[in-house]
């Protein structure tokens, strides 16, 4: 979904490197205009402490500027926050480029505080904490550098209700757009995350879209990210699921290989379905159930309310 990602990360990084010798950091993304969270988004206290894990041991490099070589270590956390990220950092250190080239990938790292040995010289390291991230120049001269990058993120977890029943993970499908100046919907940026999966962002609003089942049980909301939090959010969907049949009289043996059309009054095709008995989600309304068997057409009109699952038969009609 995203072939360009590489390549945009080679030119931001080319475009650090170009800057002044004395450039501290390149400023993370600016967050996209809020929309405003909805009620049932919740932060949580800042993201959990977990252990640190044992450095990645320090491979060879080549050397850069000149002889000799000096120990990096490496540290990140959240902006405004003096807590290192103890999980979800991946590291890219790459060799500063001559002006008009591109930078040179040397270590890539997944531990939170890495420590590598290079060559004295100048290097641009990038940190990414999911679709967020910061790339800093660094430059080792005589004696170990120590370097802190900051982060300005947080997570996102979504969860499906109908009512105060949870609706597995498995039936809910989540995308996540960030908002653009006269566009009701914005760019997406994530898509098929299951309830539950923790999205790691950069802090700002976001537009998420959670869809339940394969058809029209949607809903939307407008959600903060705040730096160094999780927010989790319940989205309550209004829909059920029904059981389609095709029978000889209430409650009969259902007809096996029924081609079924769910449509709403208006005639627009909801979902189709062919087996004897399928089931389908449907957000609550009125509809409309069209059964094909043996080259007849049978029809019922039918409705739809939240969270009461139940089946829904065609009688077969004479003639």
């Amino acid at each position: 979904m995203r072939p360009s990602a590489e390549a945009a990360l080679r030119t931001a990084l080319l475009g650090a490197a170009l800057l002044a010798s004395g450039l501290a950091a390149a400023q993370p993304m600016p967050p996209p205009a809020f929309r405003g969270a909805p009620a049932g988004a919740t932060p949580e206290p800042s993201l959990p402490a977990l252990p640190t894990l044992p450095a990645v041991p320090p491979a060879a490099t080549p050397a850069v500027n000149g002889t000799g070589s000096e120990t990096l270590s490496l540290s990140a956390s959240f902006a405004g926050d003096t807590r290192p990220i103890r999980s979800g950092l991946v590291w890219r250190i790459y060799e500063s480029p001559a002006p008009g080239s591109e930078p040179k990938l040397l270590h890539k790292l997944t531990t939170p505080t890495p420590t590598a040995t290079l060559p004295l010289g100048t290097y641009l390291v990038h940190v990414a904490y999911g679709l967020a991230s910061t790339t800093k120049r660094i430059t080792l001269t005589e004696g170990a550098v120590t370097e802190r990058l900051s982060i300005a993120a947080g997570g996102l977890r979504i969860a499906g209700a109908i009512g105060d029943v949870p609706i597995p993970p498995n039936r809910l499908s989540v995308a996540i757009f960030q908002p653009l100046p006269n566009d009701n919907e914005g760019r997406l940026i994530a898509a098929n995350i299951k309830s539950g999966d923790l999205v790691r962002l950069p802090e700002g609003s976001y537009h998420v879209v959670s869809t339940y089942g394969e058809s029209n049980a949607i809903m939307r909301a407008d959600l903060k990210v705040d730096r160094g939090r999780i927010t989790d959010a319940t989205l309550n969907h209004r829909a059920a699921t029904l059981t389609l049949k095709l029978v000889a009289h209430e409650a009969g043996e259902a007809f096996a290989g029924t081609a079924f059309s769910v449509l709403t009054p208006g005639g627009d095709v909801i979902r189709e379905a062919i087996g004897a008995f399928p089931t389908v989600t449907l957000a609550e309304g009125d509809y409309v159930l069209i059964a094909r068997h043996g080259g007849k057409v049978y029809t019922r009109e039918f409705k739809v309310e939240s969270g009461l699952d139940r089946d829904v038969e065609v009688l077969v009609t004479p003639g």
